[in-house]
């Protein structure tokens, strides 16, 4: 796992268009990067429409907000179509950011062992350390919560 202070790791994820999104684009303001373990599902679109109700907030922190799972481009623009989400999505079909940044977990589902992200948030500042790591995270609330620890 990465810890506060290090580098975030370089990456290169197609956005819900298929453009190729890479770190040093977010380089130069400070961005919070959450990582979501499915398109579409219930604590996902939670956790989503709060960022995009915070948005505004964010913004005028100079705050951008990028959402990352391991959908495809296709499903992530219907995703965000459908619930009006003004932030970049960007997929990790392959997993391999979400291995490099330690989300992807062994998890508990129904009883069942099987591996998927953990729902974490990073902030990333300006020079591309990590200022704060959310792990564990709850959907409903943590956009508020990011928000205002923020400042």
């Amino acid at each position: 796992m990465i810890e506060e202070g290090a580098k975030f790791p370089e990456f290169s994820l197609s956005d819900q268009h298929g453009r190729v999104v890479n770190l040093k684009d977010l380089i130069g303001s400070k961005a919070v990067v959450y990582f979501y373990p499915k398109d579409d599902t219930s604590g996902c679109t939670v956790e989503a429409c709060e960022f995009r109700d915070d948005l505004k907030a964010f913004s005028r922190k100079g705050i951008a907000v990028v959402g990352v799972s391991p959908d495809k481009p296709a499903a992530q623009a219907k995703f965000k179509q459908k619930y009006g989400l003004p932030f970049t999505l960007l997929a990790d079909e392959n997993k391999t950011a979400a291995q490099a940044y330690g989300v992807w977990k062994e998890k508990n589902m129904y009883g069942k062992k099987v591996m998927g992200i953990a729902r974490t948030t990073f902030v990333i500042g300006p020079d591309g350390r990590i200022e704060k790591i959310y792990s564990s995270v709850k959907a409903k609330g943590h956009a508020g919560q990011v928000l205002a620890d923020l400042g």
